[in-house]
């Protein structure tokens, strides 16, 4: 299967859809939600003679030609192109679970994103996690570039999916001024929008120019009241813009930055596809030019390509062979599955310790309100998981059991208030003793503790949280442990080094059998009581010097707590 946008010109409704006919379907539902935000979904296609022939998606096709016959703008239609050999139903369901995962809100989308890119995920790995394309990712990523209340009025869908997308190419000043046009309900919307980008950039503002005003001979024309001249000679403007530009790329270039880089006149830079990289480490400059003559100079950044070079130099000039093997890009000490177990039971641990604390819980608590991303929103983690296996298996933990009985208990004491108002709720905490607040504190603190973070390590580091309580190594860990070495690294942890080594030779399953029979008192093996294999031990223990996130995570938390 291949995800591409293809133009709704070549897309026709397959006869092997099960929904086809000549009548065309009821889309009263869906119609307003494309208008407002187009296609989002990807329909399920197979390449003809014809172009492409819709096997699922068919609506969604209808709704895209009604939005165009209208005379909307409709984007490139995202489609998943079926091979030889694909099953459609498989397909179909596919798409489903991985579209499913997806918040449907666009801005929350570009939140995950984002957070994803900072984590390192490249564009094609989100696209492949979320099973979308490329393009709806960089498409999200691009929300970033736009203010707090144009990415409001698109939440409250008072903004269309045509006059958003332009809005993204336009700069901070565009967006200002389109915004107090937008307030006196007087902004240019869809295609006129477009033309009032570009277009309308004959008209460049004095304040764009990065070169003295006096170099320029032309006329200026100002607005009645002299609040803004623009430039009558857009033709002399960018001689001379693009003669400062050179000059300040050449001042960069003497106080030492590897290069400075001037992107096409109109295209953005975007964050995404870059890492921060200093001066003294081959950083460089990237400069914007938007179309109305705005210069952005973006300091010290690589592209990521560069900063991976970049990294796998440093490594190789580097004397300290231990520092080496720990940066260098080895093979992982576990697969994605395997962390995605990991992190969702060690996160499942690190709550219930915190429930039994709950004094650190509240400070934890005051350290997410007193330094947000955005508004701080309490909500509950999801706790995604990679697989159905995954899930069933935290859903089955005692500690999650352990966690649901608390949830209850909460709400108990809470009573009819949450069914109110935060006022009602607010008066309600004022009614309990000090206790019964810290214990809902602790809970509402590891209910909205999110897998995967820092937090986690801090937090489990700080209390020592105790895995053995709640956990043991169950069919589904082992089935995830994939590396013969590490197998054999828990082998020896398990049953001594001697044995490790006598079974060095052995296949990762025979391994994993004789680590069964010790835990079990099996065949033979002398018992070992209450085994907890490094990856659940806090501090996290790792296995080899394998990349992996938790590793990571778990590294930054011990430089954070060194007392712990």
């Amino acid at each position: 299967m291949q995800l591409s946008h293809i133009p709704l010109e070549q897309l026709h409704v397959s006869p092997a859809n099960m929904r086809h006919g000549k009548r065309a379907p009821d889309i009263s539902d869906i119609l307003p939600s494309v208008r407002a935000r187009g296609i989002l979904q990807p329909l399920l296609v197979r390449p003809n003679a014809d172009g492409y022939e819709i096997v699922a998606g068919r609506r969604r096709y209808f709704s895209a030609k009604a939005v165009k016959e209208e005379g909307g703008e409709i984007a490139d239609i995202p489609c998943a192109i079926m091979e030889t050999g694909d099953d459609a139903a498989a397909l179909e369901a596919s798409l489903i679970e991985n579209i499913a995962r997806l918040d449907p809100d666009e801005i929350a989308q570009y939140e995950t994103f984002a957070r994803l890119a900072k984590e390192g995920r490249s564009v094609a790995d989100i696209a492949a996690t979320f099973g979308i394309t490329e393009r709806m990712v960089k498409g999200r990523l691009a929300l970033g570039n736009l203010l707090p209340k144009i990415k409001q009025a698109y939440r409250d869908e008072e903004i269309d999916a045509e006059t958003i997308r332009h809005l993204t190419m336009a700069t901070k000043a565009q967006q200002k001024e389109w915004l107090a046009l937008y307030e006196d309900h007087n902004a240019p919307m869809g295609h006129y929008l477009k033309q009032w980008l570009f277009f309308g950039g004959v008209s460049i503002s004095t304040k764009a120019a990065i070169f003295p005003l006096d170099a320029y001979t032309g006329h200026t024309v100002s607005d009645l009241f002299e609040e803004e001249s623009y430039f009558a000679d857009p033709g002399q403007f960018w001689q001379l813009q693009s003669a400062a530009i050179e000059a300040k790329a050449d001042a960069y270039r003497e106080a030492g930055w590897a290069d400075v880089v001037v992107l096409e006149t109109g295209d953005p830079f975007t964050t995404w596809d870059h890492e921060k990289m200093p001066k003294k480490k081959g950083g460089k400059v990237f400069v914007a030019v938007a179309h109305r003559g705005d210069v952005t100079f973006h300091e010290g950044w690589l592209t990521k390509k560069e900063a991976k070079k970049a990294a796998r130099a440093e490594i190789e000039d580097s004397a300290d062979g231990e520092a080496e093997a720990e940066k260098s890009p080895a093979k992982p000490q576990m697969t994605q599955a395997m962390e995605n177990y990991l992190e969702l039971h060690r996160h499942a641990v690190v709550r219930l310790a915190l429930l039994r604390d709950p004094a650190s819980a509240f400070r934890l608590m005051m350290a997410h309100a007193l330094l947000p991303t955005g508004n701080w929103n309490v909500k509950s983690d999801r706790q995604r998981a990679r697989s159905n296996e995954i899930g069933a298996n935290i859903a089955g933990s005692a500690a999650q059991a352990t966690f649901t009985d608390e949830r209850e208990a909460v709400e108990t004491l809470l009573g009819k208030a949450m069914e109110r108002d935060t006022v009602a709720i607010f008066a309600h905490l004022l009614t309990l003793r000090d206790a019964e607040v810290m214990r809902i504190a602790a809970f509402v603190m590891a209910d909205t503790l999110a897998v995967g973070d820092t937090p986690v390590e801090a937090a489990g580091l700080h209390l020592k949280a105790n895995a053995g309580e709640v956990w043991q190594a169950d069919e589904t860990f082992f089935e995830l442990v994939r590396d013969r070495a590490t197998v054999n690294a828990m082998l020896a942890d398990v049953a001594g080094k001697s044995v490790a080594k006598a079974n060095t030779g052995e296949k990762a399953k025979t391994q994993k059998k004789v680590i069964r029979d010790c835990l079990t008192g099996e065949n033979g093996r002398t018992k070992t009581e209450g085994w907890l294999p490094g990856w659940m031990q806090f501090p996290f223990k790792p296995y080899g010097k394998g990349a992996s996130g938790i590793a990571h995570t778990a590294k930054v938390a011990a430089k954070a707590l060194p007392g712990a």
